[in-house]
């Protein structure tokens, strides 16, 4: 499918419903493919969306057969050349981050294949969904060309050994292999897939969403500093939590034995 298609035929589309923004690649003969325009455009949409009150989640999906198959070849072979080359690692980079900053959760709704760059979306994603026939593999080891940035969030996603063990063979790994390394969260029949995720966002979405921003951030910000360091961060944003509003309306509601009212103040 072109990067130039006609808005119905966009290289990603979205669909929001009760506080939830669905993200779908949208380039199903290409596997997903992340192509510049792609990346760019997906990278532009998660701008939008960290301003955006009225979406509390994310979910990326892909349509098609596969989630996402990782970068596009036939796009890096087609300028080889230094400087194209840093600008796709560049913006990818820069994706990657975009989602892990969000102040909002994102969940990876997968699958089919994720492979390399796909497999790196997936562990990029605050949460992920797959369904039971979904693979994952880094396999660019098979193609002299080391997954190295896809390392990057893999490694943070599963244990070390795991993680050197996709990298250095290539191999796929089915659903139940990636939930028990932990790069997904749970393995869900495929018929279902999209009604777990839906379930999933909504229980999410209806949260105070100052608290989930708060808590993100600090998730991983923490996980980067030595314990004792971490432990006196934690305290801080724990103390800054609770002189929010949410925080109070929260404890009162519980005391109350009422549903809580959030404003995200």
């Amino acid at each position: 499918m072109p990067d130039d298609a006609p808005l119905t035929e966009a290289v990603l589309q979205r669909r929001d419903a009760d506080g939830v923004a669905w993200l779908t690649l949208n380039r199903p003969a290409a596997r997903n493919a992340l192509s510049m325009a792609l990346m760019q455009t997906l990278d532009a949409e998660l701008v939008a969306i960290a301003d955006d009150a009225t979406v509390k989640v994310v979910v990326i999906g892909g349509a098609g057969p596969a989630f996402c198959s990782g970068h596009d070849l036939r796009e890096l072979r087609a300028q080889p050349d230094r400087g194209a080359y840093q600008a796709v690692f560049a913006q990818c980079s820069a994706l990657m981050q975009r989602i892990v900053g969000l102040p909002k959760p994102v969940i990876a709704r997968v699958h089919g294949v994720a492979t390399a760059a796909g497999c790196q979306l997936v562990a990029s994603c605050d949460l992920a969904v797959a369904a039971d026939t979904a693979r994952f593999a880094t396999p660019g080891v098979n193609l002299g060309l080391f997954c190295s940035t896809p390392m990057v969030a893999l490694s943070r996603a599963v244990g070390r050994k795991a993680a050197m063990e996709m990298l250095l063979t290539g191999d796929m790994i089915d659903a139940a292999r990636a939930c028990a390394l932990g790069l997904v969260n749970r393995v869900v029949p495929e018929a279902g897939l999209h009604a777990a995720v839906a379930a999933l966002a909504g229980q999410i979405a209806g949260k105070s969403p100052l608290t989930l921003a708060i808590g993100k951030v600090a998730f991983y910000r923490q996980a980067e500093l030595p314990l004792e360091q971490a432990y006196a961060y934690a305290s801080e944003v724990m103390v800054r939590n609770m002189l929010a509003r949410d925080a109070a309306e929260g404890i009162d509601a519980f005391l109350d034995k009422r549903t809580p009212v959030w404003t995200g103040t």
